[in-house]
């Protein structure tokens, strides 16, 4: 995000206060840059085809922003989608992504879930062994032209966030390729199924650097072309090298970039751009996180213990990472008055607080802001993705709306609904409304 996206947010801010997106009724609302996502998209694509002419597919992973208005305006940009549950297998298809643009990950894929992606012919990924014996009887059931693949781990170590590293030595997820005789599994496994033809990897994502990345994606080359030599032709003809560009949380910038990682992967893995290989991608955070916005008016304001604290609207229902583990997760926040102007004055330092009712609910811990004020609005940048569209219903907060904006050259901005705010009516209905005298009912037989 340059100069020119972070000018699109201010004018944003303003406009959904003077258009009454965000109002005293409606204190928190999530913003979505709809030009800034087309740019990341048109940003990945282009900086695959400067190296490889090889058919390359994107796959957004689902997981990072699962609406369907976005996965929707991914795939008119050129993208599939990655999707990792029945769930998110359902927005891609109402979203209109094609079954030859999906892939369906998962370690814990049901029979159910694959048949179904067998019958539409969406690529599958196997987690496991167990998985591939699975698919074995599927398929000589009901045959099938899904592409299948075989995902692996190549334990080439960890990033700064463990949680989210997936090519550890105990990772739950692929093959471990470095355990004892694991390796030679994985080939015979290839060997004695001749329709089996991807590897997949994914290193991890945030906090996981390129250079890790692309030892992820050597090794599993090195495995592809292992394979193939033992098959005496090329059996495995795509290579799935996940996601994992980490975004910088801290500034407006956008980096690393698409074209770095793709320079990277040239540069390491030569043979994987040299045409023999198609290629698929399931970026997501990289993708989103840079273009979503969070706005939370300030409702109080106080001090305690010589600190300043600002009360808002958004906080752990919102920014559940964030509020949880903030050293792995933290979040700039940006400070406009109540008409939605950058506020100014004197810089105090001072905690931004959500609307939970537990003391960790901080979006922020001793930030210098300009002093907030009642009435006033904090904007959340880089919430595009695993933010407001991952709603932890804390305290039976309400998922707020999400709407899409464009800016016009003379600073005009047009919203676009993409989620409705979620009602009271639908909150109890979800919490077994229909079902209130369930518990008062006796059920089986008494203890005599």
């Amino acid at each position: 995000m340059g100069p020119m996206a972070s000018s699109r947010r201010d004018l944003a801010v303003r406009a959904s206060v003077d258009q009454g997106l965000l109002s005293p009724a409606e204190p928190v609302v999530a913003l979505l840059d709809t030009e800034g996502v087309r740019a990341s998209a048109a940003a990945l694509t282009s900086a695959f085809a400067a190296v490889t002419d090889a058919p390359v597919l994107h796959a957004f992973a689902v997981k990072a922003c699962p609406l369907v208005p976005v996965l929707r305006l991914l795939h008119e940009a050129g993208l599939g989608a990655e999707v990792a549950s029945p769930g998110e297998l359902a927005l891609a298809r109402a979203a209109g992504i094609p079954p030859g643009h999906t892939v369906l990950d998962s370690p814990a894929k049901t029979p159910a879930e694959l048949r179904e992606a067998l019958a539409l012919g969406i690529a599958v990924n196997a987690d496991n062994l167990q998985e591939l014996a699975r698919l074995d009887a599927l398929i000589a059931s009901a045959p099938t032209a899904s592409p299948l693949g075989l995902r692996v781990n190549p334990q080439v170590g960890a990033g700064s966030i463990g949680a989210l590293s997936t090519a550890t030595a105990t990772s739950k997820f692929g093959v471990a390729l470095r355990d004892e005789g694991a390796r030679e599994t994985v080939v015979r496994a290839f060997l004695d199924r001749p329709r089996l033809t991807r590897l997949h990897i994914h290193t991890g994502s945030q906090g996981v650097p390129l250079a890790l990345m692309a030892e992820g994606v050597g090794e599993t080359y090195a495995l592809a072309e292992e394979i193939n030599r033992a098959a005496g032709r090329q059996q495995i003809d795509t290579l799935d090298i996940g996601g994992g560009l980490p975004v910088d949380f801290g500034s407006d910038e956008e980096t690393p970039t698409y074209a770095e990682y793709a320079r990277l992967l040239a540069d390491t893995v030569p043979g994987l751009f040299d045409g023999r290989y198609r290629l698929v991608t399931e970026f997501g955070r990289s993708l989103l996180a840079k273009h979503g916005t969070v706005l939370a008016r300030v409702e109080y304001t106080k001090t305690s213990g010589g600190r300043a604290v600002a009360v808002t609207h958004a906080g752990v229902q919102l920014a559940t990472r964030t509020v949880y583990a903030p050293e792995s997760w933290p979040l700039r926040v940006l400070a406009y008055d109540a008409g939605g102007r950058p506020r100014t004055g004197d810089v105090t330092v001072q905690d931004v607080a959500g609307p939970a009712c537990f003391a960790g609910d901080l979006l922020a811990t001793g930030r210098a802001l300009p002093l907030l004020r009642p009435g006033d609005v904090v904007a959340v940048p880089d919430t595009g993705a695993y933010y407001f569209a991952h709603h932890y219903a804390y305290n039976s907060l309400p998922r707020p709306a999400v709407h899409g904006f464009t800016a016009d050259e003379d600073g005009g901005v047009t919203f676009t609904a993409v989620r409705d705010a979620q009602t009271l009516a639908e909150i109890v209905a979800e919490s077994g409304g229909r079902h209130a005298d369930a518990l008062l009912r006796r059920t089986g037989r008494s203890a005599g």
